[in-house]
């Protein structure tokens, strides 16, 4: 049999492969490098659509809180409108009470008695005056404590004056209001 020498042709094939493989590596190297790059691009597109949206969600949450502060003002001022309201219809409500007030004082006072000053204060009733006798302080005392309006009348000062004859006196009084809505 010829001797063949097959050993340049096992270098020469040997050499083909390391090319190859060489060739794959560099080839496998360099489609990793472009699959990383893409991966990064992708990565930072999604992290920079991501902060334009947080962004803009930071914005609308700005513009919602700057409204909800609007609507918490506005109801406090709708608050302020309705007790406002609440108490002009009390206001409106108790109107005619201080004409019956005044009416069922009137109606109490005895001749001979004047009333020089008068303080509401709830159902306080807090008055000054003169008298032309001590009798007719307490006349006024029996009238108000027989009367459907008022209550509790309490004498707190006496003193004599002269301006109404020898026996005139000047007094303070305190006296309850009855609430006429117990009464209904």
């Amino acid at each position: 049999m010829p001797d063949i020498n097959l050993l340049p042709w096992r270098e020469a094939q040997r050499e083909e492969r390391k090319r190859q493989f060489f060739s794959a590596l560099v080839l496998t190297c360099v489609l990793a490098g472009l699959i990383g790059f893409a991966w990064n691009s992708f990565i930072n597109s999604q992290v920079t659509a991501q902060q334009r949206r947080n962004d803009l969600l930071q914005t609308e949450i700005t513009k919602l809180d700057a409204m909800a502060a609007e609507i918490r003002e506005l109801r406090r001022a709708k608050a302020e409108m309705l007790d406002r309201m609440e108490v002009i219809k009390g206001l409106q409500t108790n109107r005619p009470e201080i004409v019956r007030l005044f009416d069922q004082l009137v109606q109490v006072t005895p001749d001979g008695v004047y009333l020089l000053s008068m303080t509401v204060s709830g159902t306080a009733l807090s008055f000054e005056g003169k008298a032309e006798s001590n009798n007719r302080i307490s006349a006024l005392m029996r009238q108000i404590d027989a009367s459907d309006k008022f209550t509790q009348p309490n004498l707190t000062t006496v003193t004599a004056d002269s301006e109404l004859g020898a026996q005139g006196s000047r007094f303070s009084m305190t006296a309850q209001v009855v609430d006429s809505s117990e009464n209904i």
